[in-house]
């Protein structure tokens, strides 16, 4: 005995149950199907200290944008991080970039301080002025055993 109208609304359930998971995993991983038209920028730091590939960027405490790909440079050793900003952004050429942590032991994050040169940085430049990231442990080391020299 088969009913239609029962598989029909089965058959949509099923349906908008998958949509709604598809549209959840998008969400949650922060993929932006048309983000062509964001800025890029990159930064160079001596240590990211665990920053990771899709960190979130902020300004003032707001994210505008995510980390996007991380590597060394293998002339002078420092990481190049890509940064992936919200369209419209206008950030000027003394902008600093710096590696913060949520929290004491929490996620990284690029935390950006506005310049007011009045000369904006266009796509695919470098934000010059960095800070990396604070090495916690090294801290913790020199407190728990002092500074021992030999």
């Amino acid at each position: 005995m088969e009913n239609p109208k029962v598989e029909f609304i089965a058959g949509l359930f099923v349906l908008i149950g998958l949509l709604l998971v598809g549209f959840l995993a998008f969400r949650i991983g922060d993929v932006h199907l048309f983000a062509g038209n964001e800025l890029t920028l990159h930064a160079r730091f001596s240590d990211v200290g665990g920053l990771t590939e899709g960190s979130k960027v902020r300004l003032a405490g707001v994210s505008v944008g995510t980390v996007g790909r991380i590597n060394l440079d293998p002339d002078t050793y420092y990481a190049l991080v890509e940064l992936r900003l919200q369209p419209g952004l206008v950030l000027d050429d003394d902008t600093i970039a710096s590696i913060k942590t949520n929290g004491l032991i929490g996620d990284k994050y690029i935390g950006l301080s506005p310049g007011g040169s009045g000369i904006p940085l266009e796509n695919g430049d470098t934000i010059i002025d960095t800070e990396s990231a604070v090495d916690f442990e090294g801290l913790v080391s020199k407190i728990a055993f002092g500074n021992v020299e030999e």
